[in-house]
């Protein structure tokens, strides 16, 4: 099973944070072989992490549960909440293998659901890194959709999904994650 994983930052957290990254980065290391994709969700000046990207195929859902929850700064309190949902990997491949061009402005989307119509893959997959419905546990309900694609800015961004299939759409400035 395929989970996304964000936690987003509590404000006034980031000395905890640069504090905790190697603990962070430790943990992670556990799950090389499990990830995805990963990376921090940055502020408007391209440098502040906002927040933490993960995803990661697993087990079940106690799994990602323990995943998330017993991550070093979650426990420490970095983290304002978490958004944890099951997740298809409808692309097929990791941030890794991505073709295009790494260089980019790269962005997490996230489509909050409005209704019961899934999010196709777009026709045009040469921005997306990485591209999947965000579903319910049991992985039946369709709760939305959590891309990771390259565009010019955060409006592009936000038009790879659909707007009106969705009550909300975050746009958020992210970049490949790992060890520097």
């Amino acid at each position: 099973m395929e989970f996304l994983c964000y936690h987003r930052d509590r404000p006034g957290s980031l000395a905890l944070r640069q504090e905790l990254v190697e603990a962070h980065w430790s943990y992670m290391d556990g799950f090389a072989a499990e990830l995805i994709a990963r990376g921090p969700t940055l502020a408007a000046d391209g440098e502040t992490p906002t927040g933490s990207v993960h995803i990661a195929e697993l087990p079940d859902v106690a799994a990602a549960r323990a995943f998330a929850f017993d991550e070093p700064g979650y426990q420490a309190g970095v983290y304002r909440d978490v958004l944890l949902r099951r997740w298809r990997n409808e692309l097929g491949r990791d941030m890794w293998a991505f073709p295009g061009d790494r260089d980019a402005r790269r962005y997490l989307v996230l489509g909050l659901g409005a209704g019961l119509i899934e999010e196709p893959v777009p026709a045009d997959r040469d921005a997306l890194i990485a591209f999947g419905p965000l579903l319910s546990d049991d992985g039946n309900a369709w709760l939305g959709t959590g891309a990771l694609v390259t565009a010019p800015g955060p409006d592009a961004a936000r038009a790879s999904l659909t707007a009106g299939l969705y009550a909300e759409i975050e746009v958020h400035a992210w970049e490949f994650g790992g060890r520097r």
